[in-house]
Order: C-alpha cells, then structure tokens, then sequence
C-alpha cells in the first residue's frame, strides 16, 4: 500500500526524521530524541505536522441550524466571529464518530477541523446528513486539490513570540486573542494564514493554516525562529499529560462519550436536539474517565491492561498509557466503574502482576506545571 504524503514529507526527510506508517500516512515519529522534542514543548517551543487532518467547511444559509443537529456541543455558544468550540459527533446509538473543532467564521460559513484517519467517513456522514435534511449546504474538503489546505500546530510557552517571528503580520491579530480562537491573517510570505489559539498539548500555542503549497516555507521559516520539529511519539505524550483523548483509543464508535470524560462537550442542558442524544440519555454514565498514576515499580501502564477496583466485581481499563517525561512517573488514562474517587488506590495487571496505582483528577500536567500527584 502506497503511503499518503503531507505537503511536509520532504521537510521530515531532509531533517532526518524517523518515518512510520500513521494510519497510512507517511509520518514523523520523531528526528532524534523524543525525550527532547517533549520537554521543548514543555519547556520553549515545539512544532508538529498535522497536515494529515482535515479541514472541511461547511457553507450555506443553513449551516447554523445543520450543526445545532450534527453536533452534540451547541454551536450556539459560537455568537462572535473567530470562535473556536470542540465537540463530538455522534451516531444515532450515541456513540462517538469523531471528535473536531469547529471554527465559526460567519452565518453562512462554518470550518471543522477533523481527525486524519476518520474524514473519509466524516464528510460522507454530513454529506448523508446535508441530503436527509435538505439543508442545500456545500461541504467541501480541503486536503487535496487546488484549494489543499496544511495544518501546523506550534505549541509552548514560547510559541507566539516565534510564530510572530516567522509571520510578523500575526502579531496584531493575536497578541489579544484569547484560547478557543482564530483570525485570519494576510501574510506578506505565505499568503492567508488561518491561525488558531488551540492545540493539543497542554500548552499555549497555535495552529496555523496555509494553503499547502506554501506549507514547506513556513515550517522552514519557523525552523529558522527557533521552533523545534517534534513527531508523533511527542505528540503523544504530551496529549497524555494533558489528559486529552485520542480518537480510536479512548473513544470510537463502541464507545459512550459519557464514559470517555466527555460530558463538558455534550449539551444535554438545551432543548435543542442532536444526533444521538436520545440514546445518550437513555445509557447515561456508566464509568468514569481518570488518570492513574503506578506506585509500584515493575511496569509501564499500557493500552487495555485491566484496573481491579477493591470491593467491585466491576473491572475498569486503561485506554492510554505512558511513561511521562515530565512527571518521570507511569500515568495513564482509564475508564473505571463508577464510585471510584480521586485519591483511591486500584491495582492494574501487568503482565503477572497486580500494580498499586492512584486515582488522580486531570489533567497531569496544563501549562508546564505537574497538577497530579
């Protein structure tokens, strides 16, 4: 099978980056130390690659009114241009297609942002959507083509003051700009520029938008401000710190977003209906999302190892797990039967063995600072 490219694949070549099939994309995992790339996002500023994902607007005199029903978040709390809102998109059982972003530009344009491995079946469920509600919207993907779109996330305690290095225009566009969202900027260099006060780490940042031709050129003069290229193994990390999901390991399409700690993105507050929420109220909870900490040593904590609850016949997984750089400690994500609380102490199997772990509120780390111990 022929790997898909992203606009910067020669950039990683030329860099001498590790190269690993990412849910059939050619991808960096790294360009040296992964330790590293982890602590300068942490610690300065680092750059990731994440025009594998999919822009997809949405336009139409009806858009509003089409996301108030595809959403299970309420575009409705999108009244000011620019605004940013994270959401899932759920199926009729209530379950999780996808996670995204979804940028309001004006009434009768809408951008989401959607995961790489899902937009094929992203935009065929809104395409099907768009059809059943004969809301006459244009949906159109903007990964290939002319009008390609790539995505560069710059993430750190560092990042706006290099990215305004790189592109000086975005300086007055977002010195004042508050997280969750985005403006557009006409760059001198790299024509317009869609940048957005989100990311994927726990740090501030931003991740910029430029037509795809023009991708290679920023990320080189962002290598030239000083932004340290970071891989997917980074990446990883650091959205387990921050207690972030990802999509086909903490939640997909078997999975309640109830149990996967998603409640803060499902308005089930409005009268407003959506695609899934009579199934989602009808299930309710039935596990709780947390972090782990190991407190024994012999392992590491790992995808679908199970959590033994004392007194429960129930049993909890992890769904995430890491060594963290910052906390030099095993943590994990994990869903647990309910009633277990923050502070109590469950055992995981590994391999032979039942490990002692803690119950800890997310996230791990927000901001370069440890929150859980």
């Amino acid at each position: 099978m022929t790997l898909k490219a992203t606009p910067l694949n020669n950039a990683h070549r030329a860099a001498g980056a590790r190269m690993v099939d990412f849910g059939g994309w050619d991808m960096p995992v790294n360009y040296g130390s992964q330790i590293e790339e982890h602590h300068a996002v942490r610690s300065d500023v680092g750059m990731f690659d994440v025009a594998h994902m999919c822009v997809v607007d949405i336009k139409g005199d009806n858009a509003r009114a089409f996301l108030r029903g595809l959403l299970a978040n309420n575009v409705d709390k999108l009244q000011v241009s620019g605004k940013a809102l994270y959401s899932c998109m759920l199926n009729p059982q209530g379950f999780v297609i996808d996670d995204l972003i979804v940028y309001f530009i004006n009434e009768g344009w809408f951008r989401l942002v959607v995961n790489a491995g899902t937009a094929e079946k992203d935009v065929a469920w809104m395409q099907a959507q768009n059809d059943a509600t004969g809301s006459g919207l244009t949906i159109t993907e903007r990964r290939d083509g002319a009008d390609a779109m790539a995505l560069i996330a710059v993430q750190g305690p560092n990042a706006r003051t290099k990215v305004w290095q790189a592109i000086p225009e975005a300086q007055a566009a977002t010195a004042e700009m508050k997280p969750f969202n985005v403006a557009f900027v006409q760059s001198a260099q790299f024509g317009e520029a869609m940048v957005a006060r989100t990311g994927y780490t726990g740090e501030d940042g931003f991740e910029i938008g430029v037509a795809a031709t023009e991708a290679e050129a920023l990320w080189n003069a962002l290598v030239a401000a000083g932004v340290k290229p970071a891989g997917l193994g980074a990446r990883d990390t650091l959205r387990l710190e921050a207690g972030m999901n990802l999509y086909g390991q903490d939640m997909d399409e078997t999975v309640n977003p109830l149990d996967a700690g998603l409640a803060w993105t499902i308005d089930l507050v409005s009268e407003r209906d959506f695609i899934g929420k009579a199934a989602l109220q009808a299930m309710g909870q039935n596990s709780q999302f947390v972090g782990l900490i190991l407190r024994e040593k012999g392992g590491v904590l790992r995808a679908h190892q199970k959590v033994i609850v004392a007194g429960s016949d129930a049993v909890g997984e992890i769904t995430s797990g890491t060594f963290s750089p910052t906390m030099q400690q095993a943590i994990a994500l994990a869903r647990v039967p309910n009633g277990v609380q923050v502070g109590d102490t469950v055992h995981v199997e590994i391999r032979d063995k039942k490990l002692a772990a803690s119950v800890v509120k997310l996230p791990f780390v927000r901001n370069g600072k440890i929150l859980a111990v």
